[in-house]
């Protein structure tokens, strides 16, 4: 996915989850909208290199998205958005490889309802499979080990929940991590951030449901699916967030 119309720019300070302020590298403070609402505490510093996509639009309240981050010396996109798109072009050539699956798959729809939940994706396949995929944007990272979410999910917990029950009446089921970086080794539950949610998770997985992850190449203007990598629920991870002495602790 390539993304027209970039600008380099420093970001300055978050107002609300929606809004922030950045300076443009002339030197102009710009009003833009934040693509993420996730916290994003440990990317989102003052002085950090952002790349902002520009709008010639009168009807937007900004002119500018936020839609990368650099973290020392790597981009992480935190377009909310994105993941959902890559996942649905990988799935379709087959560069995401939905394990457990007999047949080829014949449709992939999207945004379809199952008991109480919205899932990104239903499919079917050629062998007559049916099922549901959830796809969860990533972009909390410390060490080479990316981590979900990085603020507490209620709607995720759901919807890992509603997809045990589809498993349990027959349907496919699986959640994809969507990585949206791409120094990263092994991807895992923030289970610090929501024991819950890496419970639940670890439940699914013994009931049949397939959780997987792929992570992304990004730059500037551009954001790319790169490969599978292992998801490992157990895998351990410190928060960049929490302060040193809690570090000291761990």
């Amino acid at each position: 996915m390539n993304y027209p119309n970039v600008v380099r720019a420093f970001f300055m300070i978050r107002e609300n989850r929606f809004v922030a302020r950045c300076r443009l590298v002339t030197g102009e403070e710009v009003v833009v909208h934040v693509k993420n609402t996730g916290r994003g505490k440990e990317v989102l510093i003052k002085g950090a290199p952002v790349v902002l996509q520009y709008w010639d639009n009168p009807k937007r309240k900004t002119k500018y998205d936020l839609i990368a981050v650099k973290k020392q010396d790597q981009w992480i996109n935190i377009d909310s958005q994105v993941p959902n798109q890559l996942a649905y072009e990988g799935i379709l050539d087959g560069q995401i490889q939905l394990p457990d699956l007999q047949g080829e798959i014949v449709l992939l729809r999207r945004e379809v309802v199952y008991g109480q939940s919205k899932f990104d994706f239903y499919l079917e396949t050629d062998q007559g499979e049916m099922g549901f995929v959830e796809v969860k944007g990533m972009t909390l990272e410390n060490n080479r080990v990316g981590a979900f979410p990085d603020a507490p999910t209620i709607r995720g917990l759901k919807h890992v929940n509603e997809l045990m029950q589809a498993k349990q009446a027959g349907y496919y089921a699986a959640v994809l991590f969507m990585i949206q970086f791409e120094a990263v080794d092994v991807a895992t539950i923030h289970r610090d951030m929501q024991p819950a949610l890496a419970a639940v998770i670890t439940q699914a997985q013994s009931e049949g449901v397939a959780v997987l992850a792929y992570n992304c190449h990004v730059q500037e203007g551009e954001i790319k699916l790169l490969s599978q990598i292992p998801f490992d629920v157990d895998a351990p991870f410190i928060d960049p967030n929490i302060d040193e002495g809690k570090k000291a602790l761990l």
